[in-house]
Parts: C-alpha cells; structure tokens; sequence
C-alpha cells in the first residue's frame, strides 16, 4: 500500500523541496518541468479535490490558489508537518491510496504527483477500483508520475543512471514500482475511464482520466 516506502517519506522531508529545485544532480531529470507539471495538474483540477501524497504541500497550495477545496491525505508525519509549515490552517488526513477517511464531500477531482508508483500494479488496480466507485460521470483523476513506455525505455534509464553514477536513482528504479503505459491504460479503461497521457521529460507523464 505504499507504506513499505514511510521511512523514505520520513528522510525525504528534510531534502524534498531542495531536489524539486533542482538542487539534487542525481533527480534533475526527474523534477525538470516540475512547476510545469504541478501547474498543469491543478489547471485541470475543478470542484472538490482529494489529493494523495500531500508531501510538502506544494502542489496544494497551487490547487487552493485557484479557489478550489482540497482534502489533503499524507501517511508521513515528516512530510505533514513541511505541508504545514507552508499552509498553517491546512487539514492533512493521516492516510494512503487505499486506506482513507470517508468524507461528507462530493469529490471531483482525485489528484497526486510523484506518488502513485508507491502502489505495486494490484494496487494500482485496487485504488482506481475505489475511486470509480467515489466519481460520479464527467468527474476527473489526474495524476503525474514516473512510468515508462516499455521495459526497453526503462532499462535504458537505468543503463544511464548506472553510468553516471546515480545509485540512489538506480535504486529507487529498481525497487520501487514503476509500471508501464500500456497497464497504466488498462488499469484506468478496465474501471470506466477515458484516459490521456503528456509527457514532461524523461520521467513523468501526465494522467488525466475522466469519469464515463
């Protein structure tokens, strides 16, 4: 359910902000375009939104900017606190993809970056399973989030993180779930969604499924 990764979340709070800035060599790639990508995110975001993997609340504070509501679910203390340190007043739901508070709301919009790939395949499936049965029809998921095209393209990523030297990238590659477009597409079909993919570097792609 992601939580196998809460330590990660837990040390990652610290540097998290530094590496989307492109502080952090090793993950340039990963966080380049990444206002881009949070502001095309909240840009499709309407009405009421959940977002998952809150973080450190970057992409949040895009979405309250527009006006919209959010409720906020993060498992990492660490990363909660960070969130709030930037939005005082935020309410921040202990929680993950599959494990999350009921709520009184009519949810539109079920958002999260640099997250999803926390959930093994089943998962994925379990996750977007509930979320149809949450959305209503015209409703919305959009997610950003590293996967690949085919294994070839993956392991070419991993060919050039060895290469440079990047082992905390290529351990990140090799032990987290990174999963392909092609299941990423059924997955999302399979449980009454349309779907379309943009890509923003070699990395992260762009999900927006919309609720049939």
């Amino acid at each position: 359910m992601g939580r196998e990764f809460l330590n990660n979340f837990e040390q990652w709070a610290e540097s998290y902000d530094l590496s989307v800035n492109g502080e952090d060599e090793q993950y340039k790639e990963v966080f380049r375009n990444y206002e881009s990508i949070l502001d095309e995110v909240a840009n499709r975001s309407f009405g009421t939104v959940m977002e998952f993997g809150v973080g450190t609340g970057n992409l949040t504070k895009k979405i309250l900017d527009k006006g919209l509501d959010v409720i906020a679910i993060e498992p990492s203390e660490a990363m909660r606190q960070k969130a709030l340190e930037k939005i005082p007043n935020l309410s921040i739901y202990n929680g993950d993809f599959l494990n999350f508070p009921t709520v009184k709301s009519t949810i539109n919009t079920i958002v999260s970056t640099y997250a999803f790939h926390h959930l093994t395949d089943d998962e994925k499936n379990l996750a977007i399973k509930k979320y149809s049965q949450i959305l209503k029809t015209g409703d919305k998921i959009v997610f950003a989030d590293t996967m690949f095209e085919n294994e070839w393209e993956r392991q070419k990523i991993m060919d050039e993180a060895k290469e440079l030297g990047y082992l905390d990238l290529l351990n990140d590659l090799k032990t987290e779930y990174y999963t392909y477009i092609p299941i990423i597409r059924e997955i999302f079909e399979k449980n009454g969604f349309e779907i379309e993919f943009i890509q923003f570097n070699k990395f992260v792609w762009l999900v927006e499924a919309i609720k049939k």
